[in-house]
């Protein structure tokens, strides 16, 4: 899939989750929302973009969900993105 469309989907799930009153719950849900509903290609393909680039169109909560899917998934022992 195209990393502009990714980048456009994870912030506007970013948006979705923006109201909510603690910063790391939004990051917490943005994280379970893309773990739950994005197959593992579409993780790998965002966690690549932001170690390869810094994510800079991302929006800030969204990159730092990004970031902890790729610290879950090397904690656990699996390759980013692997559920």
């Amino acid at each position: 899939m195209e990393i502009q469309h990714l980048v456009k989907m994870a912030n506007q799930i970013g948006d979705f989750f923006a109201p909510y009153p603690d910063r790391g719950e939004v990051i917490r849900s943005i994280a379970t929302h893309l773990r739950n509903a994005w197959e593992p290609r579409m993780r790998r393909q965002i966690i690549e973009y932001v170690n390869r680039s810094g994510g800079p169109d991302l929006k800030p909560a969204v990159r730092d969900a990004v970031l902890t899917l790729e610290v879950r998934s090397a904690q656990s022992g699996d390759a980013p993105g692997d559920d």
